[in-house]
């Protein structure tokens, strides 16, 4: 079980720190939310771990297979709503470094509806990916 400790900063902006690693992430509050907007904020750091966690997933899902899915990239568009403000939609943009053959994609788009943070999320929350592979 990992450990994390969060110290509010002022100014509206927090330091997490991953106990076993020592890593440090910053967030800020956003712009249209009283903050200054220049780093994470919380809400951007949910849709990030919702991209982070789809691609580790799914790389996981194919290196049985031999296959590598390093440089896939993810363009992720946060909309929020309001009355409660929270996140109302993630749009999640896949660009994959190559082509593969249609059982690694069918590999790979399943996996990526399977990691723990989208099914976590609750249902409230849209989540559309979409799914480009180069050649």
């Amino acid at each position: 079980m990992n450990t994390l400790e969060i110290k509010y900063l002022g100014d509206l902006r927090t330091s997490s720190n991953h106990l076993d690693s020592g890593s440090i992430i910053n967030t800020d509050a956003p712009k249209d939310n009283h903050g200054l907007g220049e780093a994470f904020s919380p809400t951007d750091m949910v849709c990030s771990a919702l991209a982070s966690c789809i691609i580790t997933i799914m790389a996981i899902a194919v290196e049985k297979n031999g296959v590598d899915i390093k440089d896939t990239k993810a363009i992720v568009k946060k909309t929020m709503g309001n009355k409660p403000r929270r996140i109302a939609k993630i749009d999640i943009d896949l660009t994959f470094p190559k082509h593969y053959d249609a059982k690694t994609k069918t590999i790979l788009e399943r996996a990526a509806y399977n990691c723990p943070v989208h099914h976590t999320l609750s249902e409230s929350v849209e989540k559309n990916i979409s799914f480009k592979y180069l050649n």
